[in-house]
């Protein structure tokens, strides 16, 4: 009987033989995975570090933001004060030049005010508005009633946002 090239002791010799792609072993397919982990995980603490450092640089400019924010407006006040402190180094002065002088400086406060957008709030005349003023009174008037009679004290605000409001009479209703 002549032996047929399939039967199994040929296929079992032809395996053998022939190259089989090899699969990786166990061992070496957890340390890839543990290399490709360590990676992973050293780029998460870089991340994670990154993000502190940015997170801390935020936190310090911040700082400085609020601790030097009105040093521009402290600069300009700085010539009003020059203003005033020569005013009263004045040894003999009238009641004319103490007027002009305190008029100059007035001048120069109102000129760092309206550079700083610190508009006054006069509302005589006006309808009262609790946002932006302050009743202290009613008075008797002509007026029609909630209406501004006089200001006791003038408000002011920020960019539209007030600092304080202005301390108001107003009127009373015609009864």
């Amino acid at each position: 009987m002549e032996q047929n090239e399939n039967t199994p002791q040929n296929e079992q010799a032809a395996s053998t033989e022939a190259p089989a792609e090899t699969m990786p072993s166990m061992e070496e397919m957890l340390k890839a995975a543990e290399l490709k982990a360590q990676e992973h995980y050293d780029a998460w603490m870089y991340a994670k570090a990154e993000g502190e450092n940015i997170r801390r640089r935020a936190a310090e400019d911040v700082s400085k933001a609020q601790k030097f924010a009105v040093e521009r407006f402290s600069n300009e006040m700085l010539a009003v004060m020059d203003s005033l402190q020569a005013g009263m180094a004045v040894e003999t002065a009238s009641v004319e030049s103490f007027k002009s002088g305190m008029e100059l400086t007035l001048k120069q406060l109102s000129s760092v005010f309206e550079k700083f957008n610190i508009k006054e709030i006069n509302p005589v005349g006006e309808k009262l508005d609790p946002h932006k003023h302050q009743a202290i009174t009613m008075v008797e008037s002509e007026q029609p009633a909630n209406t501004v009679v006089s200001v006791m004290q003038k408000g002011y605000s920020l960019n539209e946002r007030v600092l304080r409001p202005a301390l108001v009479m107003v009127a009373k209703g015609k009864d």
